[in-house]
């Protein structure tokens, strides 16, 4: 996590240098406001997660956003990686940042045992494979099924988003067995999702075996937190042409 902190701060930095010069093409002004987002704590004063939208996206777009997404989440990508990836940025990304912000606080309220977190303009949402899953499955518990159905009922407000879904599992057993469980089970969480009435075409799911830890294999601690699904939600095309239009 710090190193991730570390390298969206270098992002930040970054774009602060190009901020000058994307205001002078577009012309347009960025007012900077602070907003408390519902569970986060943070501090009066501090960066908001609109602002932070904003600043990320000042890179220059998805080309910059792409860069820092193979920072953050390596050569295959994570869910982070996809969401920095696919930044906007400018005004447009700060519009697209306050829609994530009301979406990921209806999500924190709604879902059990999930981490919700807000990275730059998308949603990043963890599971612990424990939740979701009984070792060695790849069907969804009761209880995990009820979350999806939680967690689509608020993607359906969001409509004009699109979604990656990654399976990961520790480092016990092969690869052979590892990699089909982690892709079994990213595609059990995007068909529940399907189920209960997303459309197929904005869901991505992908399993990465024990290719992408967080954790210390060599711990218990770490394996669990390394088996994990981790969905990404971020703006698709027709949200970003909105933004860039002022529409949102």
């Amino acid at each position: 996590m710090t190193k991730t902190n570390s390298l969206l701060s270098l992002v930040a930095a970054f774009s602060l240098l190009f901020n000058s010069f994307a205001q002078a093409q577009t012309g347009t002004t960025t007012t900077t406001t602070t907003k408390t987002t519902v569970g986060s704590g943070r501090p009066k004063g501090t960066m908001s997660k609109t602002l932070k939208g904003g600043l990320i996206g000042g890179l220059g777009g998805a080309v910059a956003g792409g860069v820092a997404g193979r920072l953050i989440g390596g050569k295959s990508g994570t869910a982070k990686g996809a969401i920095i990836g696919a930044v906007v940025g400018g005004t447009a990304g700060a519009l697209i940042g306050r829609k994530m912000d009301k979406q990921a606080a209806e999500l924190r309220r709604d879902l059990e045992g999930a981490t919700v977190e807000r990275v730059g303009e998308g949603i990043k949402i963890t599971f612990a494979s424990g939740i979701l899953f009984a070792t060695n499955s790849a069907a969804l518990t009761p209880e995990a099924a009820g979350n999806m159905t939680q967690m689509a009922e608020t993607m359906a407000k969001y409509a004009d988003t699109n979604v990656i879904i990654e399976g990961h599992t520790d480092a016990s057993g092969s690869t052979a067995i590892n990699q089909p469980l982690s892709e079994r089970r990213a595609q059990a969480v995007a068909n529940q999702l399907t189920t209960n009435g997303i459309d197929s075409a904005r869901i991505t799911a992908t399993g990465y075996g024990s290719s992408q830890p967080v954790g210390d294999n060599a711990t218990a601690a770490g394996k669990s937190a390394n088996r994990r699904v981790e969905v990404a939600i971020f703006a698709n095309d027709k949200m970003q042409k909105a933004a860039k239009r002022g529409l949102l």
